[in-house]
């Protein structure tokens, strides 16, 4: 069996290295690492370069945003499993892809899923909240439900049918892909629960509230299309997010 790891960057020089050496640390059995660079000035590329031992293949171009990079990774990715580890998150610990792989491997799961957490962006020892996902079942979905997205790892012939992330939504493509996965394509799922990804504070979605409102209009979009639920699950899907801040400082 073989995972496929795809990393998406652009001009992320400054946590690209901690992410890698995440990644340069596993100890998993067939891993093919994917790094697509959406054409980065910052020295992102030299940083890949440094570090092509453990890429399988990696590209810098100019691309159309986060998620038509992703969409190029996965046209890329031939492993059984194919997961994301973004350019400024890391593994929780030196053996989570070999965990995952054993899962994999175990379980042939259509989907694995676990936890993650929210670390202080400049000292990543300080965990923020804590993500804790649990067991699927389809009435979930619209009680606002969702697995943290970048601990996805997804069967090879399930993301196919799935299909790519839908680029008309600029932040909540993620979103759109889970309530697609979950609801129509996916049939066999594994809650992994162990902490997955380290992710940093800060991401695109809350760095503003002109973000927060466009976010909440693609999520509300994204419910309706794949008739998963409405203004209802999203503010359900919003208030979920209050118990990972006085949960995370439970150890694992």
């Amino acid at each position: 069996m073989k995972i496929s790891l795809i990393t998406v960057t652009f001009n992320c020089a400054n946590t690209l290295n901690d992410t890698l050496n995440s990644v340069r640390k596993q100890n998993c059995r067939n891993l093919e690492y994917i790094i697509i660079d959406g054409a980065s000035t910052d020295g992102s590329v030299d940083i890949i370069k440094n570090n092509n031992d453990i890429i399988s293949y990696w590209s810098s171009s100019a691309d159309e945003g986060l998620y038509d990079a992703m969409n190029k990774g996965i046209r890329q990715a031939t492993g059984d499993y194919i997961g994301f580890l973004h350019s400024d998150d890391m593994f929780f610990s030196d053996n989570t892809l070999n965990k995952i792989f054993n899962a994999l491997e175990s379980y042939t799961p259509d989907v694995l899923y676990g936890d993650l957490q929210y670390v202080n962006a400049s000292d990543t020892s300080k965990v923020v909240r804590l993500w804790k996902s649990n067991a699927f079942h389809p009435g979930l979905l619209k009680m606002g439900w969702m697995p943290p997205h970048p601990t996805l790892y997804i069967k090879r012939e399930v993301m196919v049918k799935t299909g790519f992330f839908n680029t008309s939504y600029k932040i909540a493509a993620d979103y759109d892909y889970i309530l697609r996965l979950f609801s129509k394509h996916a049939k066999n799922f594994y809650y992994h629960p162990h902490v997955i990804i380290k992710m940093r504070l800060g991401g695109e979605s809350n760095k503003s509230i002109k973000n927060i409102i466009k976010k909440s209009k693609e999520d509300l979009r994204a419910l309706k299309t794949n008739k998963a639920g409405g203004l209802l699950t999203l503010i359900l899907k919003n208030l979920r997010k209050l118990p990972q801040f006085l949960n995370h400082r439970k150890s694992y």
